[in-house]
């Protein structure tokens, strides 16, 4: 696993623990020679994740949008930054570039980014590993939801072979690493579609 993109907020949160967990999660890309792909911002969890990577002297891919850009909100001092149109433009490009996903403490657009991941993993866009750092029980609650879509039918009950969720660093990590890609029910009939219209 070469590059992995972090969906995290761009403030820092009510707790100084959600900078510490970035700041741990960073050091551990760098310590592991995994490329830090991320939003580009230079504000919150964004840019603390950024800024320890490059200080631990590891490698960072910005992608942001032209209008964020001219806002004066991007981190300009990366390896590789990548400027483009539109937010669409935008996570597109960073699945492209990523081996695998993990999402840290974060608001709407964290939740935003997640969720069209984890729902191409599950229609087999991609097959590429889907986790959320669990900081202080911050994503106990979503979890709770997840197993409440499950009960009722709108998910799969073994939703946790490709949403995978731990409290540090390095247990996701090696989550990440390891993982192997189940096929669900709408991945096959994602896959079952797709050769019908074909035929």
């Amino acid at each position: 696993m070469k590059n992995i993109c972090v969906f995290c907020g761009a403030s820092p949160g009510s707790n100084p623990v959600y900078v510490e967990a970035a700041k741990a999660l960073g050091e551990n890309l760098a310590a592991n020679g995994i490329r830090l792909v991320y939003g580009g911002g230079s504000l919150g969890m964004m840019g603390v994740i950024a800024e320890t990577v490059k200080k631990n002297g590891g490698e960072v891919t910005g992608v942001i949008t032209r209008h964020l850009y001219d806002m004066e909100v991007a981190l300009t001092d990366l390896d590789d930054l990548r400027i483009v149109d539109t937010m669409h433009e935008r996570k597109a490009l960073m699945a492209e570039l990523s081996d695998g996903f993990i999402a840290l403490p974060g608001g709407f657009g964290t939740m935003e980014e997640m969720f069209e991941i984890i729902t191409w993993s599950q229609l087999r866009i991609h097959e590429k590993p889907c986790g959320f750092l669990n900081v202080e029980s911050y994503y106990d609650k979503l979890m709770d939801f997840f197993h409440h879509m499950a009960r009722h039918s709108f998910i799969e009950e073994n939703f946790g072979s490709i949403v995978l969720m731990e409290e540090n660093p390095d247990d996701l990590i090696r989550r990440l690493r390891e993982y192997t890609p189940i096929e669900s029910d709408k991945g096959k009939w994602a896959k079952e579609l797709t050769a019908n219209s074909l035929s």
